[in-house]
């Protein structure tokens, strides 16, 4: 999940080009980080050693581990903790950066530090994003104290459906509040009881949602393509309705509705919208709590 932000500002800063953008993205979807950057990573090795073993590798038909190994240059131990650190988004986004010589280890070093500051990213920020817990993640881009306690908790619940259910390359930019939002292709459900919330997915993303959720490709954003990314959000629903039934707080779920034609959300009182942007394609997540809102 590194990949899709910090590739995002390396396409934005014009370090690398939207082709080039997409192509990251597509390498982290099947690539593994090697062992050899990993063991270096990690102060296991070397990176003469790690050198070393890949030349020995390129000659013989045995496993970089093995080699390591036989060599002394590590333990089987290290080498079953090495194996299952090959999926770290980080160090995949690296290596993919550096082998496709899009920039090198310097470069992208001296880029991370002005992302860092350009977004104000704390260090623990940075880690959350290289960890690609959806969880660290989602919090960042809703540090807001504006923003109730219990909106933040539905938008994380959300975030991590999306990412099991959708995408697991999905990315959020930080939460904003509004007065109204006119959009396309929304899919919302109400809640009624303890809390009022109107709930509403909404944009163009959600054909690469609705796809996704009901294993069907559509081809444009229609009443079926709505319906699928209703019944994500009545998912969603149901499970938060029954987190906060434990805590006495009791909420009725509405049906659920759709909007196909250009659509505004209105609130007087609280309203939320996060960006979401699913394989380069942008909706937004848009909450209305409490007092009455308009939908015209």
């Amino acid at each position: 999940m590194f990949s899709v932000y910090f590739g995002k500002y390396l396409q934005d800063v014009g370090a690398i080009s939207a082709e080039q953008y997409d192509d990251l993205i597509e390498t982290s979807r099947t690539s593994r980080v090697k062992m050899g950057m990993l063991a270096v990573n990690e102060g296991y090795m070397t990176p003469a050693q790690a050198e070393e073993v890949n030349h020995i590798q390129a000659m013989q038909d045995a496993r970089f581990g093995d080699i390591a190994v036989d060599k002394g240059y590590l333990t089987e131990d290290q080498v079953m903790s090495l194996l299952k650190k090959q999926g770290d988004s980080y160090l995949l986004c690296v290596q993919t950066l550096v082998e496709k010589k899009l920039l090198t280890l310097q470069e992208i070093q001296k880029h991370l530090n002005h992302y860092k500051r350009s977004e104000r990213y704390t260090s623990l920020d940075i880690d959350a994003l290289k960890s690609s817990d959806i969880d660290q993640i989602i919090q960042i881009y809703l540090r807001d104290a504006s923003v109730p306690t219990i909106v933040k908790d539905y938008v994380a619940l959300l975030a991590r459906n999306i990412v099991r259910f959708v995408d697991n390359k999905v990315r959020f930019e930080r939460i904003t509040r509004c007065n109204t939002f006119t959009s396309k292709a929304i899919a919302s459900q109400c809640f009624s009881g303890d809390y009022e919330l109107f709930i509403g997915i909404c944009g163009n993303a959600n054909l690469y949602i609705g796809s996704a959720y009901a294993k069907e490709e559509f081809e444009q954003i229609d009443e079926d393509c709505l319906d699928s990314v209703c019944e994500l959000i009545n998912v969603c629903n149901g499970l938060f309705a029954s987190k906060l039934s434990q805590e006495d707080i009791q909420i009725d779920m509405l049906p659920p509705n759709m909007y196909t034609d250009v659509t505004t959300i209105s609130s007087d009182g609280m309203m939320f919208s996060l960006p979401c942007f699913v394989r380069g394609q942008r909706s937004d997540i848009v909450i209305c709590m409490e007092t009455k809102w308009n939908i015209s």
